[in-house]
C-alpha cells in the first residue's frame, strides 16, 4: 500500500510539474532595452501564472559573442527570443538549432528577424519572414488588426495602438506565414507586423514589434502572452492567489 501512495504522489507531482512550463528567455540585443523590459516581462509571468521562467542574456561588451546558458534549452517548453545581429560560437548556436529541430515552439521579437549573422536563413526559414530593412526612426507606426483574424485567440484583448518603434519592411512574407496584425507609417504601404508560421511542425510566433515603450502597451503584453499560449498550445494557468 505504502509503494502504491508513493507511486500516486510520484505521478501527481510528474503531472504538477508538467503544468508549469519552462520558458527561456533570451535577450541579446543593444538597441531596444530587452535586457530590461524582458525580465520583467517574465517576473510578472510567473507572478500571475503557474511557469517557471528562465533568462539568459548577452553579455554587456559587444564584443563578446555568447550566450551563457543555452543548455537550459534541453528540456525547455518554450523560447522568446530577441536577439540582434550576433555571430554565436557553432557550439551555441548548435543548442538552438537542436532545439528548434527537435519541433519545439518559438516566440520571437523584433530584431530577432536579423538575429545571426552565421545563420542569416533563420529569418526566412523558422520565422517565415523577409526582413529587408526599416523605414525612418522618426516615422511612429500605427497597430491596427486584420479584420478577418479578429476573433483568433492571438487578438484576444489586443486593441490598435501607435508605437515609437520604427516599421519594419518584411513584404511578402513566406509561404506559409499568416499575418494577424500590420502596421503604417504616413507615405508607405502597410506591413505585417504580427504573424504565425511553423517550423518542424512546431508553432512559431514572430512580432516585429518590441520597442521598449511597446511594453508599456497593455495591448502589446497582451499579445505576447497571447503568442505564448498560442505556440504552447495551451492556456497558462492562473497562479492560486488564496494561498
Amino acid at each position: 500500500m505504502r509503494v502504491a501512495a508513493l507511486l500516486l504522489t510520484f505521478i501527481a507531482l510528474q503531472c504538477w510539474a508538467a503544468e508549469r512550463p519552462k520558458i527561456v528567455f533570451i535577450s541579446a540585443e543593444y538597441e531596444y532595452s530587452s535586457k530590461e523590459t524582458l525580465p520583467v516581462f517574465a517576473k510578472e509571468l510567473e507572478k500571475n501564472f503557474q511557469v517557471d521562467t528562465v533568462f539568459l542574456e548577452r553579455p554587456t561588451d559587444a564584443k563578446v559573442q555568447t550566450i551563457l546558458g543555452l543548455e537550459s534549452l534541453k528540456d525547455a517548453d518554450l523560447l522568446v527570443l530577441f536577439v540582434r545581429r550576433m555571430t554565436l560560437p557553432e557550439s551555441e548556436l548548435a543548442h538552438i538549432k537542436n532545439y528548434l529541430e527537435a519541433g519545439n515552439p518559438l516566440v520571437a521579437l523584433r530584431t530577432s528577424s536579423h538575429a545571426f549573422e552565421n545563420w542569416k536563413q533563420f529569418d526566412k526559414e523558422v520565422l517565415g519572414g523577409n526582413y529587408s530593412n526599416h523605414h525612418g526612426n522618426k516615422l511612429k507606426t500605427s497597430v491596427s488588426l486584420i479584420p478577418y483574424a479578429r476573433n483568433h485567440p492571438l487578438l484576444r484583448g489586443v486593441t490598435p495602438f501607435v508605437s515609437d518603434g520604427s516599421l519594419y519592411k518584411n513584404t511578402p512574407l513566406q509561404p506559409g506565414a499568416k499575418p494577424y496584425i500590420v502596421g503604417k507609417v504616413d507615405g508607405h504601404p502597410l506591413e505585417p507586423v504580427a504573424w504565425t508560421h511553423t517550423f518542424q511542425n512546431a508553432r512559431i510566433f514572430y512580432t516585429s514589434l518590441g520597442h521598449p515603450n511597446d511594453f508599456k502597451e497593455e495591448s502589446f503584453q497582451r499579445l505576447v502572452q497571447n503568442g505564448i499560449e498560442w505556440a504552447l498550445q495551451k492556456p497558462l494557468r492562473a497562479q492560486d492567489k488564496s494561498k
